[in-house]
């Protein structure tokens, strides 16, 4: 078939973005071991000044590998790692892939119930975990498979002064220090663990590409968090194709700013990934801050940076005011939730260099759709498809029918970034995987005439705040189990950022007076800082089908017409 009849798209491609990407067959291993050989003098991770050469990553890579396997850790055995970000995670990620086992990553900040649900449904016996986690872990160990915790306290990634100032008698020192690290009894000690294991044989078995390497745990197109299976495969074509979507880098000399969480899938691809396979230096951040970004830049300035609407506005604001110049960020790709199109012109004018948006899921590795990096972007959609990408736009009744130009309908999306399945459920499986290899995303969208896409609607009720996917059900689950309540619905409404914040309507219990704050804070038993409710609102009843099932979308709609309720 001609490309330009079923690529339309291709025309808009930046000068130097090629239609298709080579598909290694080598893994993430291969990977990581490319830039210790090419890049080994540079510096390949910036922790609050705290520097790692890529020769001294792949020593330390080495080092972990053996460690684990002396923990009995084999081929095909689920790891669970529960880290923010810091040099250690990024050690533990590529040591637990060397040996040819499968990384899972897991939210630090998760409940002791969303743990011991993921934990008990992969079945890792080796969890490699904050040590402020730990506690949790050890309350949950009759409900998982684990045996084995090792925990990593992040001070001793800092560099030697910051690590002493921790120490002096003074209240700032004592509550960063408690912020950083914690308690972690009967667990045994990843910079011991380390420190005295010899590098794993250079001749042990290697994964294959088509290995599976990571289980990222998502809501889907249904809403019941499960396990993505994502091969070396996958994830290496969908850094192979950032990179060619970015002509403009150059490798060995990029340094990259990891404000994204990397057990997020978008964290975990532009920078664990992508930002090892050009030879970046990655800074890394546990979490976001603007104070500690804005120093950053004045040590280590950045010139690539992936993150939310939210970031790019609040450094924006703040940079001008306080004299730091952005100016070296020349790239910043966002995604995980809408992009509008005044922080694209906010951030341009402040950095004057480029900030497009990019779309995708988890099951996708996680990018498949982004705005050329080129004049040629449209701010206001997600883009067109990446190299090696298909998309076909179709009725959401039956995915056999395509739509037409300017129609919406389903997207589908094919090319080597596209999952293996879910973990031990082959029924939802078939329901998102089809014939030739398309995935049903689960969202509606439009294609213009040239290929780009914008999204109007979701199928599926997720709700997506500060970047993170929160699914209703979760929600509504935890608000059930809060004394009076009788009935829940959490939708998203917009929060002026592009993006969602969580609201609730509930039922009272008959003869029951619920006191919406109350009932917030209740729900922090069982729910993450970010799934908690912003707003909880008392209604009568919930609007439901002729079957029974709430109408989220009446609610939302409710909710957004009646703002006087809220």
């Amino acid at each position: 078939m001609d490309d330009a009849r079923s690529r339309p798209w291709l025309s808009s491609y930046a000068p130097g973005v090629p239609a298709d990407i080579d598909v290694s067959d080598e893994s993430l291993t291969d990977l990581l071991e490319t830039a210790v050989r090419r890049h080994s003098d540079s510096v390949a991770l910036d922790f609050y000044a705290a520097t790692t050469t890529y020769a001294e990553l792949g020593v330390q890579v080495a080092r972990a590998a053996e460690a684990l396997r002396r923990l009995g850790v084999a081929p095909g055995d689920r790891v669970a790692l529960i880290l923010p970000n810091c040099p250690q995670h990024v050690v533990a990620f590529y040591a637990v892939l060397r040996l040819g086992a499968v990384v899972v990553e897991h939210n630090p900040l998760y409940t002791a119930g969303e743990l011991a649900h993921q934990l008990s449904d992969h079945g890792a016996r080796v969890a490699i975990a904050w040590d402020k986690v730990v506690p949790t872990l050890n309350g949950i160990a009759t409900q998982t498979a684990v045996r084995t915790i090792v925990a990593v306290d992040l001070t001793t990634a800092l560099p030697r002064t910051k690590r002493w100032a921790l120490r002096l008698p003074v209240r700032a020192a004592r509550e960063t220090r408690a912020a950083m690290t914690g308690h972690a009894p009967g667990a045994m000690s990843w910079a011991d663990l380390v420190r005295d294991a010899p590098p794993l044989p250079a001749d042990h078995p290697r994964p294959d590409a088509g290995d599976l390497a990571l289980l990222q745990y998502t809501g889907g197109t249904t809403g019941v968090p499960k396990g993505a299976m994502l091969t070396h495969r996958n994830l290496r074509s969908n850094a192979a194709q950032g990179r060619a979507w970015v002509p403009g880098l150059a490798d060995g000399r990029e340094v990259v700013y990891a404000v994204l969480p990397l057990f997020h899938a978008y964290g975990l691809t532009l920078c664990l990934t992508f930002a090892m396979s050009i030879g970046a230096t990655l800074v890394l951040f546990p979490r976001f801050d603007v104070d500690q970004t804005l120093e950053a830049m004045g040590r280590r300035p950045a010139t690539f940076l992936p993150g939310v609407p939210p970031i790019y506005q609040a450094l924006a604001d703040a940079a001008p005011g306080r004299g730091v110049d952005l100016s070296t960020i020349r790239f910043a790709i966002s995604g995980a939730m809408a992009l509008p199109t005044h922080v694209v012109d906010h951030w341009e004018k402040v950095t004057g260099g480029l900030l497009v948006e990019g779309y995708g899921m988890t099951e996708t590795s996680p990018v498949s759709v982004g705005n050329p990096v080129a004049p040629t972007r449209r701010p206001g959609t997600i883009g067109v498809p990446f190299p090696s990408t298909d998309v076909r736009v179709v009725d959401p009744e039956d995915a056999s029918i395509d739509v037409g130009a300017g129609r919406p309908g389903e997207l589908l999306v094919r090319g080597p970034q596209v999952f293996a399945g879910y973990w031990q459920r082959p029924a939802d499986t078939a329901k998102t995987l089809l014939d030739g290899g398309w995935i049903r995303t689960g969202d509606i969208v439009v294609m213009d005439a040239d290929g780009f896409l914008t999204v109007v609607d979701r199928i599926k009720e997720l709700i997506i705040t500060g970047g993170f996917n929160v699914y209703p059900s979760e929600v509504e689950d935890a608000l059930r189990h809060v004394p009076g309540v009788l009935d829940a619905a959490a939708v998203g409404l917009p929060d002026g950022s592009g993006g969602e914040r969580v609201v609730a309507a509930v039922v009272a219990e008959p003869g029951v007076r619920l006191d919406p704050e109350e009932v917030r804070a209740a729900s922090r038993e069982r729910l993450t800082g970010y799934k908690v409710p912003r707003q909880v609102v008392v209604v009568d009843e919930l609007p439901r089908s002729v079957i029974g099932k709430v109408l989220h979308r009446a609610v939302r709609e409710h909710l957004l017409e009646h703002p006087d309720q809220r």
